[in-house]
Order: C-alpha cells, then sequence, then structure tokens
C-alpha cells in the first residue's frame, strides 16, 4: 500500500515584513526610535496624524505607526510639500536638542532600576517607583546629565488589569513583540545578536541587550528570554515582580552584577553607580571583583574605590519592605564571589546583615548601605524615616547623626502636563518655561492671568477627561459578561460639571483607599446632593498575589452598583500612564489618604498639581513639605490613636468634615452670576506658585547633583588620585585602628558644675568636663565628644539632641587629656554620656567606620 503522507517537522523562523521608507522619510525612522517623541508634543502628533487608527490601537506607538505604511502613502508623503516641511520642522527641534553637549560640570553617572515608566508602549514598569525611574532619565535627557540607564525588557512586563462584573481583579499578562517597539537590538559586527554571557555560580545566563534612546539617555535593557538559556533561566525576565523569591534572587543577580558586566562589555565607565533601590545593590558585588581579580587589589582597599562612587536610594519606608534572602539561597547563588574577593562566606554576607556574625538573613538594602558612600530617602520626612530604619546598621549613633539624607522626588512635568494645559503655560507665563521650572519667582507669574482663562482650562481637562472616560466604558461594553445596561447608565450619569474628586494609586492597604467607604450614608448624603453634585473616580491596580488589595476593589466596585452610588462613585480598570495622564489632569481634587508614616513620597499628587488640580491628602511623603495654606488640604501627620481602625476612623471623618465645611462649599461659591468661583481659582493659582515650582523632576535632578553626584565625584577623585595613594593611606589607618582599638583605656571622666548636684543642672550653668585617656599601642586622632539625648516614654526610643566636642589640652606620652565647658540651656530630662570615636580627614562621615566606646559620667 503506497503511503500518501511523508513530512518532517516544520522549521519556522520568525521574519518581519515592512515598507522601506526613502530617504526624505528617513527621519521618521530615527524620531520613531527615540523616545524624545513621548514628550514632545508636535512629534507624537506628527505619528497620530499619519494614521490615526493605528496610532489608538497601539496605544500611540510610531513604531507601528511607520510599519503600516503602504508603498502607495509612502509615494504620497514624498510629494506632499507641507507634511515635508513640518518633518524637517520637528526634526530640526529634535536635532537641535540632541546635538547640544552633555554637561561637564556634573558626574557621569550609571543609573540601576528594576523598572522605567517611559510610555505605555513599552511595558517594563509597574507603578511609582518606575515611573519615577523614567521621569528621571528623561529629566536627566533634559538637563544634559551624561546618565546611562541599566533595566530589564520583561517579556510580559507587568499585567493588564481586567474588572470583572462582580469586581474580581483579573490578572492578564500579555507578551511584548520587541521588533514592534521603539527599540534598537544591539548586534556584532557580523550582524549577529550580541549576546551577554552572565556567569552564575554553576553555569551561565546569556542574555540580548536592547537599547532604548531616551533622549539623550541610552537605557540598556537586559534580555533572558533567548534559546540559549535553559527553561529555568529564560523566564529570568518574564515578569516584572514575578515569579517565588528563587526567581528574585536571579533578577537581583542579573540586574546588578549582569548589569555591570554589560556596562563593562560596552566599554561604560561612570563617576557614579546609583541604585535606585535595593535590587540592584549587587552591581556593587561586580564592581569589588573587578578591582580585585582584574586590577589586583585586596579587598578592603577595592571596597573604598567602589564604595566611594556609588548612591543607594531607598523608597521603602518600613523594613518589611526590603528584600532578605536566606542565608541557603544567598549561598547557592553568591557563595562564590567570597573566593573571588579573597574573603570568607561569612564575611560576604556579613555585608548584608545588621548584626555581623548573627544568623539574620541577607539584606539587599544593608548591603548597599555597606557599599555605597551615599544613601538617601525620597522625601524629607522619609529621609528621617530612613534614618530610623537603618540606625541598626550603624549601632552605636543615633538615627539624627546618621548619613542618610533625602532628595525629594519630582515629575517630568513636559510629560504629565496635558498638551492644552502647557500652552496655556507657555501663554501666560513663559514661553522658556522649561528650563525655568524650578524657579517660583516665574511660576508667581499665575496670580495675574485672568480667573476666566483658568477656569476655561480647567473646564477643557475636565472635557478630556469625559471623553476618556466615555470611550474606555464604551469599549469594555465588548467584554464577556458586561452589563450594558449598568455601562451606558454610568456614561449617562457622568457629569463633568460635578466636583471631581480622584484616587489612583497602587491597591496597597496601607494606601486606605477605604476611608472613604467608612460611613456609607455620610458619603450618600455627599455625593446626591442635587445642588452640590460630587463625583469620585477611582483606578489602581492590586498585586496578584495582594488579597486584600483585590478586596478593596471588589469592595468599591459593589458599593458603586447600589442605586444611591451608581454613577457617583466610578472605577477606571487598568490603570498605567495613559489613564493616569487623563485622570491627574482632569479631576479637581486629587485625595491621598495613605497610613502615615508609610508614604515614602508618592508623586501623583505632584502630576495633578502640575495641571492645575487641588491636593487634599494626609501630611506624609512629600504634601508634609509641599502643603501650603490656601493651596489644597491636609489631614494632620498627628496620630490621636495606637489603634490603627480607631485612627481610620478619625481620619474618615476628617474627610468628611473637610468635604462637606470646605471643599464643596469653596467650588460651588460662585458669586456675582460668574460661572466659577473666585476661591477655587485663587486656591489653584496659589498651588501653582506656592507649591509646584518645589516638586518638578528638574529641582529633584538638581538636588542629586549637588547633595550626592558631585560629592561622591570629588571624594573619589581625591582616592584614586596619585595611584591610589588616599586608598592605600586610609586602608592602612583603619587596619591599625582596628588592630588596636580594644587597647584604649578610659582613665577618668570629671565632671564639675556651678553649685549643682551631679544629676541636676540648672539652665544657664557652667558645665564642666575633662576626659583623660591613656591610647597605649593606638596612634589616631580622636572624636571626644559628650552626647545629649532625649527618650520618647511611650515608645522608649532615643532621640539626638546635641553633640559637644572636648577639645584635646594635655597629651604627655600614651596619655591624653580632652576638656570642655558649656552652658547648660536645654531644660528637660535627659540622657549623657560620653562617646569616642577615631577621625582622618579622609573620612567622609564618621559612620563610614563606625569604631566606638561609650563611656558613662557618673
Amino acid at each position: 500500500m503506497l503511503n500518501s503522507k511523508s513530512s518532517n517537522s516544520p522549521a519556522w523562523r520568525d521574519v518581519y515584513t515592512y515598507s522601506k521608507l526613502p530617504d526624505a522619510l528617513s527621519k521618521l525612522d530615527e524620531l520613531s526610535k527615540n523616545l524624545w517623541w513621548v514628550w514632545n508634543q508636535d512629534a507624537s502628533q506628527l505619528f497620530e496624524d499619519l494614521n490615526k487608527e493605528v496610532w489608538n490601537s497601539s496605544f500611540g506607538n510610531p513604531i507601528e505607526v511607520v510599519a503600516s505604511l503602504t508603498q502607495v502613502q509612502i509615494s504620497e508623503m514624498t510629494q506632499d510639500q507641507a507634511f515635508l516641511e513640518r518633518l524637517d520642522s520637528v526634526y530640526a527641534t529634535f536635532r537641535t536638542y540632541m546635538d547640544r553637549p552633555v554637561r561637564e560640570d556634573v558626574p557621569s553617572v550609571a543609573y540601576f532600576c528594576m523598572e522605567y515608566g517611559i510610555t505605555n508602549v513599552l511595558k517594563i514598569y509597574s507603578g511609582g517607583l518606575g515611573i519615577l525611574a523614567g521621569d528621571y532619565i528623561k529629566e536627566a535627557s533634559d538637563s544634559r546629565v551624561n546618565m546611562t540607564g541599566v533595566g530589564f525588557l520583561y517579556r510580559y512586563g507587568y499585567f493588564d488589569q481586567k474588572i470583572t462584573n462582580d469586581g474580581q481583579q483579573i490578572a492578564k499578562y500579555e507578551a511584548q513583540q520587541f521588533k514592534k517597539l521603539p527599540l534598537t537590538q544591539l548586534m556584532n559586527e557580523d550582524g549577529t545578536p550580541m549576546i551577554l554571557e552572565v556567569p552564575f555560580s554553576d553555569h551561565v545566563v546569556y542574555s540580548n541587550i536592547w537599547r532604548a534612546d531616551v533622549g539623550r539617555v541610552p537605557l540598556y535593557l537586559l534580555d533572558t528570554d533567548i534559546d540559549q538559556n535553559s527553561e529555568f533561566d529564560r523566564p529570568i525576565t518574564h515578569q516584572l515582580y514575578g515569579g517565588d523569591w528563587e526567581n528574585r534572587m536571579k533578577q537581583e543577580y542579573l540586574l546588578g552584577i549582569g548589569g555591570v558586566l554589560m556596562l563593562n562589555k560596552l566599554g561604560i565607565k561612570a563617576d557614579i553607580y546609583h541604585a535606585n533601590e535595593g535590587h540592584a545593590a549587587l552591581m556593587n558585588l561586580q564592581r569589588l571583583a573587578d578591582l580585585v581579580e582584574g586590577k589586583g587589589m585586596d579587598f578592603d582597599s577595592a571596597l573604598e574605590l567602589v564604595r566611594s562612587s556609588a548612591l543607594y536610594t531607598v523608597h521603602t519606608p518600613v523594613p518589611a519592605g526590603h528584600d532578605y534572602f536566606d542565608e541557603g539561597l544567598f549561598g547557592k547563588y553568591l557563595a562564590h564571589f567570597a573566593g573571588r574577593l579573597g574573603i570568607s562566606f561569612q564575611e560576604l554576607i556579613d555585608l548584608g546583615r545588621e548584626n555581623p556574625g548573627s544568623h539574620d538573613k541577607f539584606s539587599m538594602s544593608v548591603f548597599a548601605l555597606n557599599t555605597c558612600q551615599g544613601a538617601n530617602g525620597v522625601s524629607k520626612l522619609h529621609g528621617h524615616v530612613s534614618q530610623r530604619m537603618f540606625a541598626p546598621v550603624w549601632k552605636g549613633y543615633l538615627p539624627e547623626e546618621l548619613h542618610v539624607g533625602y532628595v525629594t522626588n519630582g515629575v517630568h512635568a513636559p510629560s504629565w502636563q496635558r498638551p492644552e494645559w502647557g500652552d496655556f503655560v507657555k501663554q501666560y507665563i513663559s514661553d522658556n518655561i522649561w528650563e525655568e521650572q524650578a524657579d517660583e519667582k516665574v511660576w508667581d507669574r499665575i496670580m495675574e492671568v485672568p480667573d476666566e482663562e483658568v477656569w476655561e482650562m480647567r473646564l477643557k481637562m475636565k472635557q478630556d477627561l469625559f471623553d476618556f472616560f466615555k470611550k474606555r466604558y464604551l469599549a469594555s461594553l465588548t467584554t464577556p459578561n458586561a452589563d450594558p445596561t449598568h455601562l451606558v447608565k454610568i456614561i449617562d450619569d457622568f457629569n463633568p460639571n460635578a466636583l471631581l474628586v480622584g484616587f489612583g494609586r497602587r491597591f496597597a492597604t496601607y494606601k486606605r483607599a477605604h476611608l472613604l467607604f467608612t460611613d456609607l450614608e455620610k458619603l450618600s448624603t455627599i455625593v446626591n446632593n442635587p445642588d452640590y453634585p460630587v463625583q469620585f473616580i477611582f483606578t489602581g491596580k492590586a498585586h496578584p498575589a495582594d488579597g486584600g488589595g483585590q478586596g478593596l476593589i471588589k469592595r468599591i466596585i459593589e458599593i458603586s452598583k447600589r442605586p444611591e452610588f451608581r454613577g457617583k462613585i466610578l472605577f477606571i480598570e487598568n490603570y498605567d500612564i495613559k489613564v493616569a495622564q487623563s485622570l491627574i489632569a482632569g479631576v479637581d481634587v486629587w485625595l491621598n489618604t495613605p497610613t502615615r508614616p508609610l508614604e515614602a513620597s508618592g508623586t501623583s499628587g505632584m502630576k495633578a498639581l502640575m495641571n492645575g488640580v487641588l491636593n487634599y491628602s494626609v501630611l506624609d511623603g512629600w504634601w508634609y513639605e509641599g502643603y501650603v495654606e490656601g493651596g489644597g488640604w491636609a489631614i494632620t501627620d498627628k496620630r490621636s490613636f495606637d489603634d490603627q481602625s480607631l485612627q481610620d476612623q478619625l481620619d474618615a471623618a476628617t474627610i468628611y468634615r473637610t468635604l462637606e465645611d470646605e471643599v464643596i462649599p469653596l467650588y460651588y461659591d460662585r458669586k456675582d452670576g460668574k460661572a466659577y468661583s473666585e476661591g477655587w481659582i485663587k486656591a489653584i493659582k496659589t498651588s501653582m506658585s506656592k507649591i509646584l515650582p518645589h516638586f518638578t523632576m528638574r529641582r529633584m535632578i538638581d538636588d542629586y547633583i549637588v547633595r550626592f553626584y558631585r560629592p561622591i565625584a570629588a571624594h573619589y577623585k581625591m582616592l584614586h588620585a596619585d595611584d591610589d595613594a588616599k586608598v592605600k593611606e586610609i586602608v592602612a589607618w583603619k587596619r591599625a585602628v582596628a588592630q588596636h582599638w580594644r587597647s584604649l583605656e578610659v582613665l577618668e571622666v570629671d565632671v564639675t558644675s556651678e553649685g549643682s548636684q551631679m544629676t541636676y543642672f540648672p539652665i544657664g550653668y557652667k558645665f564642666g568636663m575633662k576626659v583623660v585617656l591613656d591610647m597605649h599601642d593606638l596612634d589616631c586622632d580622636l572624636n571626644v565628644d559628650l552626647v545629649i539625648a532625649e527618650e520618647d516614654p511611650m515608645r522608649h526610643i532615643l532621640s539626638f539632641v546635641e553633640k559637644i566636642p572636648l577639645h584635646l589640652v594635655a597629651q604627655e606620652g600614651s596619655r591624653r587629656t580632652y576638656q570642655m565647658e558649656h552652658d547648660v540651656d536645654n531644660p528637660g530630662s535627659q540622657k549623657v554620656a560620653v562617646r569616642i570615636t577615631p577621625t582622618h580627614p579622609i573620612l567622609p562621615y564618621g559612620t563610614d567606620f563606625a569604631y566606638i566606646h561609650w563611656e558613662p559620667l557618673f
């Protein structure tokens, strides 16, 4: 019998077809591949006008727009003189921007982050951390800082959110098609993909390298979803914050260690290595290995150089929010670095422990603190919180004495001001506003703008939100199990003329989205007043593993469907950059209700601020320092109850009262036949003139340059000069001090005071002290200080009050005498003790070498 079927397996290969652009249109290709178009309205509008249908269906992707062009369209475009002139104009602006050289007065920076929120098109972000990082490298480009970004190109990124008819959140992960994104894959000279080899403990992980051009800043992205990797390693870059703790270890290994290896492969050296969160801390482990193995340095010397060129930014206000790895998992992936560095495994893992020698888990944050000269929180309040959170790392110092500083976050104004509002600002305030955005005097000009003009622009923003909202809800009519009657009713009930209050953020329980629904009867009274209509719009995602956050979303959906709240409580699904841009500009009030002090900074309110929206927030994070009376509303930062449920009830009552007594009456206070409230417009102007200029990304990057980048780079330059002469000097000094520190002996502590007992010192009296030491074999300069602290009797927490130095007055042999006199000027019960620490001119701060001897006074 003849067999009529015979076939081997298909050998499919991916191919990509596209229309090749002629030279006359080649500028389109260059513009589409640089993300500068994200914050340049003329460029993005140019692409949108080429094919609105594809632009909308691709969520604003110029790569897909250009790829969709037919040969007929291309031919017509080459003959369209008006279009060519428009293209030339946009391209000329782009080249003028790009051709300005980077600044020479700012150190070069390698910036590492797990996520970047630059555009909706590139799904490599989940929330606030990524949006901030994206804004930061945009501003680095605008400010001409020589910066290089390092991150991941996720195959699936973070999830898309769908809400079922009964309020359940469904997480959908859709694969990105990298060839359709504004990216460039790095290739070898022979045209093959450039592959990065990252040695793990027992095998090699391979990665493609992609580059996203963010204006002047190259952002390099690693991608392990390639055939060379095993089924266990391909998923490393599949999902953002996905998988178990072992996958998290592999991701952070790849980001830090692989990121540095990638920069080495590309020949990129930076003055500053900036870890944006502890995820990237292992960058310093590879840098240590480079110096020990590549330069022949000993570990202590290598650590001095690595630390003196690194900065760690923390975004988390509680210890539980940091990444910890147990000893077994740490050892599985990182134990081999001990031998490479010439230290023991115990010494290696202790670099990430608050208590060296213990069995604590390895903390990425502690490792970052021990290997970075600079460390900072992301708001003034968060800086203080971080000092207390990290105090156990430097025992013997009070939190307020630590070198942990802060730079308050900001937002990239050109990305978050709606185009119409941006044109309005340029017309009335300054046509050069992006160069002057951090200048309060410039923003004071808003006070002279006619109230009617401000109001008309705000109405335009609200109408745009309504149009966006309507489009989203109509699109959801095609969703399976959708209730068309309910959706149409919501659209009909939406009232852009009402007072609109927005709430959009990650649905973590500490964000307290539930506060507004504490008293439903009171809420119903507020939203159902026919004379003063109010509507609340919510949006946000809950992590797929966060059942509590998902429960909050479900409760809001359920309440929104009750008859008294239908059309008054609204929820927009799939919170992303596009949703945020419309919502934060279109509401009248932006509501933020975190549990204090768990909001490290928050930036959504800053984005609202950029569009004339007023904030009503807990005095936490950025609003703690941003709030100005008459420019928004505040819920106190003081706690009245230790019981969080009671505090929630009080804060909810405060929100209701403020809405009923202040916010709503002000919005509807329309006199003399005017269509707007003069008081409301005054509040908008106050917020824009007194608050806005202090929360731009321009101010933020300037702060990083002044407070961290320049001082850190200067210290590194000093250490590295003359064949690392100062490194050798400080390492030799530290070793000598460490060897002989315990030989220090306190012979005498003598306290004198005018006519007082030893534990009672009247205000205004002179207080004297003498300390006599025998140095024995210890040979170094010392700081001998009287440290004064106060104790919180309720929380048993010590707070720094004052440090009074004693001066060296006599030296005979190995004996030294230190003395001081001080006028008593701090009333109340205090704690005092003598603290002795070694000091050297090269040390950037005392905690750099935290050898401490405490001595009681009496």
